[in-house]
């Protein structure tokens, strides 16, 4: 065999190896959802500092496609038949959920986060996100929510917050308001904010 042959060789199954390697090297896992709950202290260009409810202050990165919603005070009577609504809701032993808060989403924001799934507000808790169906008891404070693959019963207290969520822009990202940043950490371990929720005229975002 000659050298330049040799060489030729070598060269193929080098080539071999890294393709191998690269077909079968792990993607990076993506980074879990964190939400982070405070208020806005400052705002510098894209990165907005928030005060969390407990702890020192949070440095966050919006995302170039960072999606913006408000939030504003609402009334139970806000939540009519086919609204669109996300609750919050601890398990009852009956099989029923009841709400930690409530947001009704305008109609161009309807399908939002679709579904039942886990949540963190609280311990063991879940979100609720789906179309009003039914709605009795006192003052319609027990709705039927359906959503693609189910259909849940949820009672909100008297004493739990309904909120209206609407379409905003980054010019709502200022500092003094109360904010839910859904963020996940980049590379470098940086939280990037893909969606915030930004209370208005002093609400509380209670998701």
């Amino acid at each position: 065999m000659t050298s330049s042959t040799v060489a030729l060789a070598l060269s193929g199954l080098t080539l071999s190896l890294g393709l191998t390697l690269g077909l079968t090297a792990p993607a990076r896992a993506e980074a879990p959802v964190v939400r982070i709950r405070g208020t806005i202290e400052a705002v510098d260009g894209t990165n907005v500092t928030i005060k969390p409810r407990l702890g020192a202050p949070v440095q966050v990165r919006l995302g170039e496609a960072v999606r913006v919603a408000t939030a504003n005070t609402a009334k139970i009577s806000d939540i009519q038949s086919d609204s669109y609504i996300g609750t919050a809701a601890t398990p009852q032993a009956d099989g029923t959920l009841k709400a930690l808060e409530v947001a009704v989403f305008a109609p161009s924001m309807r399908g939002t986060g679709d579904g039942h799934y886990p949540w963190d507000l609280e311990k063991e808790n879940t979100m609720t996100n789906g179309a009003v169906g039914a709605l009795s008891g006192t003052a319609g404070r027990t709705i039927t929510v359906t959503y693609k693959g189910g259909e849940k019963t949820i009672t909100v207290p008297e004493d739990v917050p309904v909120v209206s969520i609407a379409p905003g822009d980054v010019g709502k990202i200022r500092p003094g308001a109360r904010v839910v940043a859904f963020t996940r950490a980049d590379a470098g371990g940086t939280a990037v904010a893909d969606r915030m929720i930004v209370g208005e005229n002093g609400t509380v975002p209670p998701m």
